[in-house]
């Protein structure tokens, strides 16, 4: 019989990260050893009330069971294009500049085959969310990594990037707030990615789930004067309104991008469940004050996640935003990767090694905002104790 082998695209791409490493941590549970999870940034809060009600409420309709149509219900389309001028003052046509999307990630390869031929450049950032390299091996693209560093503060080093072959490059993935370093958002960043994005005729393709968390105020990339010529931006409500496993997510752009990349997504999907959309279309009402209790909670929990890169003597920005704290860890540590091993087998704390998002953050941890404030004090706890008896095995060495 002859064998079967899969498509080129499969050996190209790697299982996620998370998908594997949560099954080892699920396994050390079971064999009881009461992982403390700071790995994963999904939301442990519940949508506001409201939202819960108007799901159940469509959902005990008759007819809201049906197939729905790729392009969303205008209901939804509104609410996007309404947030978005409430919060970010930039103004959307909802029926050709706004497309709801299952989530960010399905955004992220659907602009992939909309724009990309195999061969064609993209850029994409070092460190950054994996998923923009793994959907561009999908596609056959030639990946082009732009270095982001401590030294440039997080930014796109533009010099650089004119070294490029930039005639090859089609599309350029960013992501500000960024993940997984915290970097605020910007306009003068903006600015800067708009004009040398337009300049070489580059998509600029810009991921804005975080706008939210931590941030005084919003900002939008398609806020910059020309940037809807060039820009697509995807947004979600998974971490801005604690709705990450309803798969509620947009991107915005100009009408001719937005019809690209509703062919494709019209041949893959038929839209989401009527009961979700108009859920989402309520959470996107939400009053400012949502948002401020949301943060407050966050906060919270970001003062002990600081005393945890403190106590494993891991440095970090305090401006950092988002979901997470991106920390370097001690020289003597060795890399991120060995100190998330070694907190994860011998502390009992899973943390992210900084690695998985490039090479640049191989120096790296990240700590998740997404567990409940007895879970971080535990967290800490445990680290405090297995840091003391680093101290008690090595005497006279630094702790590790």
């Amino acid at each position: 019989m002859k064998q079967i082998i899969p498509a080129e695209r499969v050996s190209e791409i790697k299982e996620y990260y998370f998908s594997r490493k949560l099954r080892e941590v699920a396994q050390l549970n079971a064999d009881g050893r009461d992982i403390i999870s700071l790995g994963i940034g999904g939301p442990d809060l519940p949508p506001a009330p409201e939202v819960i009600e108007t799901l159940i409420e469509t959902a005990e309709r008759a007819d809201a069971h049906s197939y729905q149509s790729f392009k969303g219900i205008p209901e939804l389309r509104h609410a996007f294009a309404d947030w978005y001028r409430r919060f970010y003052g930039v103004k959307l046509d909802a029926d050709t500049e706004i497309q709801p999307l299952i989530g960010s990630k399905e955004g992220v390869l659907y602009i992939s085959l909309a724009f990309l031929n195999p061969g064609d450049g993209v850029l994409v950032p070092n460190p950054g969310y994996p998923t923009y390299t793994s959907a561009s091996r999908i596609v056959g693209a030639e990946i082009y990594n732009y270095n982001l560093t401590p030294e440039n503060d997080w930014w796109p080093d533009f010099e650089e990037l004119e070294r490029l072959p930039l005639e090859k490059i089609k599309l350029m993935w960013v992501n500000y707030p960024h993940m997984p370093t915290g970097t605020p958002a910007s306009e003068e960043l903006y600015r800067q990615l708009v004009h040398f994005a337009r300049k070489h005729n580059i998509v600029l393709a810009h991921d804005n789930p975080y706008s939210f968390i931590l941030s005084e105020r919003p900002v939008s990339i398609l806020s910059i004067p020309g940037a809807s010529d060039i820009a697509i931006e995807l947004n979600s409500l998974s971490k801005s309104h604690n709705m990450a496993g309803w798969r509620v997510a947009m991107l915005a752009s100009n009408a001719e991008f937005v019809e690209w990349i509703v062919k494709v997504k019209s041949n893959v999907d038929s839209g989401q469940f009527l009961p979700v959309m108009r859920a989402a279309a309520k959470a996107l009402s939400l009053p400012d004050e949502w948002y401020a209790r949301v943060n407050r909670t966050y906060s919270g929990r970001r003062e002990i996640a600081e005393e945890i890169m403190k106590v494993l003597d891991c440095s970090f920005d305090p401006r950092q935003q988002g979901l997470f704290l991106w920390g370097k860890v001690p020289s003597d540590a060795g890399c991120g990767e060995k100190l998330a091993d070694r907190l994860l087998y011998e502390a009992r704390v899973f943390v992210t090694p900084g690695f998985i998002f490039g090479s640049n953050g191989d120096q790296y941890i990240r700590i998740s905002l997404c567990a409940k404030e007895s879970a971080l004090h535990e967290a800490l706890t445990r680290i405090k104790v297995w840091k003391e008896r680093q101290g008690m095995s090595n005497p006279g060495q630094s702790d590790s």
